[in-house]
């Protein structure tokens, strides 16, 4: 009776928050890769990526067609994430910084309400949030290259009478290039770059070598859906699957237009999706997986949480969510102070330093695709979006109409027709800065590596001032929604 009890209260509970009707507490296996462009995925319109696994989970769950994360650099985001704050709110903002002590993490609340939490593959967070999982495989060759070989073996030895909370963390595909066994998957020859890359032979090996490891993170994931299968509990589990920022190559990772800040998202649910639609359109942002986890856990998420729920777009993914979703580039490899606006139509830059060139991280600074453009630039061939990563000085602010203009590539700004949206979209940037206490010191930590190679800098390495501060770090205003 008292088991009867319970059920009849987590049914009714899911049935008025607009979530699934699930019988029991989910379990959920939280995916993340490093450094995965949102269009580098077959069911994302890529015409040669192989990942089949993933583009048939797209079909059985919700494809997210609009999702963007808070930073375009590994560690902010990742700490973002498990924060559900923004990184000037969660006292982390620049790449590898660890996150605070005092910052509330999911993990942690999953963990003390009765979920197994743990983790295995790629961390980068720092020690504190280690205490919201029981278990955590890090370290060690039995990651394997790439970063998922302690998957599988984690959900085998997790107990069996406690629902569980997964974060498996991938390497893949993150640079250098690691040989495995889809090494080739993708002929070169058949590559088409990005406008903004070099269309040369090495540019294209570098692309496809990229694809390949996305291929081998495909793989994992489908072995992890197996071994669900297996254990007889695929049906009570949520599976969540997503990029930490975009593509480590010029113009993509670090920078805040699509290429870099925009992300995959697809949710598969024990349930499936009811009225038959699996494609969301609506605007979400990575500070909202926290709560949404949590929501689908029955876990209040509180208040320190910025981001909310998306539960009901779960259930109805053709409904609206956010009106505005924002982004920031702090340092990484490079001093840089940049903050953006997205709706599902315009994107807007602002840049404090607009006196320094946005030439990407010092793994992609050394990659052939880079060198390419270097070659380029240097027989006066470059074209106008090939050049942008060299450009200085850099517009204080751009906006882009993102729905004629797939790579943000025609600034608008200065266009008179467009002068009332430019006021709007800059007005809704400056509430966000002020609400959620963001600042902007003038002691930035300044570049640790070379722009022109990617080699390291011949310096004493020191941090400088980050954005927030202690006071953005007790905020819990959101901000524009």
């Amino acid at each position: 009776m008292k088991n009867t009890n319970i059920i009849t209260v987590l049914l009714f509970y899911f049935l008025v928050s607009g979530l699934p009707a699930i019988a029991s507490r989910p379990n959920i296996v939280f995916i993340i890769a490093d450094d995965i462009g949102w269009d580098d995925l077959g069911c994302y319109g890529h015409p040669l990526v192989h990942s089949p696994n993933i583009d048939r989970m797209a079909q059985e769950g919700i494809k997210f067609e609009n999702f963007y994360l808070t930073a375009s650099s590994c560690s902010p985001s990742r700490t973002s994430i498990i924060s559900g704050r923004y990184p000037h709110n969660t006292g982390a903002a620049e790449l590898h910084t660890p996150l605070p002590e005092e910052m509330n993490t999911f993990p942690q609340l999953l963990k003390d309400d009765g979920y197994y939490t743990a983790q295995a593959g790629k961390w980068h967070m720092g020690d504190s949030p280690r205490s919201g999982f029981d278990v955590i495989h890090d370290k060690g060759t039995s990651m394997g290259d790439g970063g998922e070989g302690m998957w599988v073996p984690t959900l085998k030895e997790r107990p069996k009478d406690m629902p569980f909370f997964m974060w498996f963390a991938a390497l893949d595909p993150h640079r250098p290039w690691g040989q495995n066994d889809f090494s080739g998957t993708h002929d070169p020859l058949r590559v088409v770059p990005p406008v903004y890359l070099a269309d040369s032979l090495p540019t294209k090996r570098d692309l496809a070598q990229y694809y390949d490891e996305i291929t081998r993170f495909d793989f994992y994931i489908g072995e992890v859906e197996r071994e669900l299968q297996r254990q007889g509990v695929l049906d009570e589990t949520v599976i969540i699957i997503m990029s930490d920022n975009g593509r480590p190559f010029p113009r993509s990772k670090t920078r805040l237009y699509d290429s870099g800040i925009k992300s995959p998202l697809i949710v598969v649910l024990p349930d499936g999706i009811n009225n038959g639609n699996n494609i969301s359109n609506s605007l979400i942002s990575s500070i909202d997986i926290a709560p949404t986890i949590l929501d689908l856990a029955g876990i209040e998420a509180g208040t320190s949480f910025q981001g909310k729920s998306f539960g009901k777009v779960l259930r109805n993914p053709e409904m609206d969510f956010r009106n505005f979703v924002f982004a920031e580039h702090n340092w990484h490899d490079h001093q840089a102070y940049e903050r953006m606006v997205r709706t599902k139509d315009y994107l807007y830059v602002l840049n404090l330093r607009p006196s320094l060139s946005l030439n990407g991280p010092a793994d992609s600074n050394k990659s052939d695709s880079y060198a390419d453009l270097k070659r380029l630039r240097d027989h006066g061939k470059l074209t106008p979006a090939q050049s942008d990563i060299f450009s200085v000085p850099r517009p204080f602010e751009q906006l882009f109409n993102v729905a004629e203009d797939y790579d943000q590539l025609v600034n608008i700004g200065s266009v008179s027709q467009f002068k009332e949206k430019l006021l709007e979209i800059r007005d809704v940037l400056d509430r966000w800065r002020k609400e959620t206490l963001d600042t902007e010191p003038e002691n930035l930590t300044g570049d640790w590596y070379d722009k022109e190679s990617g080699d390291p800098l011949n310096i004493v390495r020191k941090r400088g001032a980050m954005p927030g501060g202690q006071a953005a770090m007790k905020t819990t205003q959101k901000g524009p929604f």
